[in-house]
């Protein structure tokens, strides 16, 4: 997107200049201004720009929140339209993993993203069920970004996290504790197998101890 908006920009730039040194014909008459294909071209480079930098912006915002949570240095690439057109993959987000382990960067569906700056703007009183998940699903690649590969594990731990996700993303603390514990008590007990343990739980194996856990705001 920002190279086509740079090319557009540099097209309405070629139209002027070619105007300028052709401004008058072979008998001296002057040329009209190509007002048309100019103002298009500069009109839509600068609306793709626009939408680039809203894009990037959204993306240091989100990177910013799982650097906070994994502890690392963390990127977030939100998913493109034309990637998501031709993607066929059910997951909400990616992080690969390497022979090292983890990669500092996550990828985030385009809708999940969408919904991550819905959040951002609205009061967090009421969050929908598309941004409490999409809230969740950054919780949880930032807890594979931290070098965490079990599913499990990362799961628990994330939804130990998502109060201080939602607050790092500008929620209060009532709302990021109301949020954590509407994913805890309504979509963990849904997950897949894979993605849950007995062990998450109050003073279990995977209880982390931390002050945001669902957990701790329902004693």
């Amino acid at each position: 997107m920002k190279w086509t908006a740079v090319a557009l920009v540099g097209l309405a730039v070629a139209l002027c200049g070619r105007w300028w040194l052709r401004r008058t014909d072979a008998l001296g008459r002057t040329r009209s201004f190509p007002w048309f294909s100019t103002t298009s071209a500069l009109l839509l480079g600068c609306l793709l720009l626009w939408l680039w930098l809203a894009h990037k912006r959204l993306e240091d915002r989100l990177a910013l929140a799982a650097s906070e949570i994994s502890g690392v240095k963390a990127t977030i690439d939100c998913q493109g339209f034309g990637e998501a057109f031709v993607d066929a993959t059910a997951e909400l987000g990616r992080v690969d993993f390497g022979h090292d382990g983890p990669r500092r960067s996550a990828l985030i569906k385009r809708s999940q993203c969408a919904a991550l700056s819905d959040y951002m703007k609205s009061d967090k009183r009421d969050p929908t069920t598309a941004q409490v998940i999409a809230v969740h699903v950054l919780t949880h690649e930032a807890v594979h970004m931290s070098g965490v590969t079990n599913e499990a594990v990362t799961e628990c731990l994330a939804v130990q996290h998502d109060a201080r996700a939602a607050q790092l993303l500008g929620a209060s603390p009532e709302y990021a504790r109301s949020l954590s514990r509407r994913y805890w008590t309504t979509f963990y007990p849904r997950m897949p197998t894979e993605y849950r343990s007995e062990e998450c739980r109050p003073s279990g194996s995977l209880d982390a101890h931390v002050d945001g856990a669902p957990w701790a705001t329902t004693q």
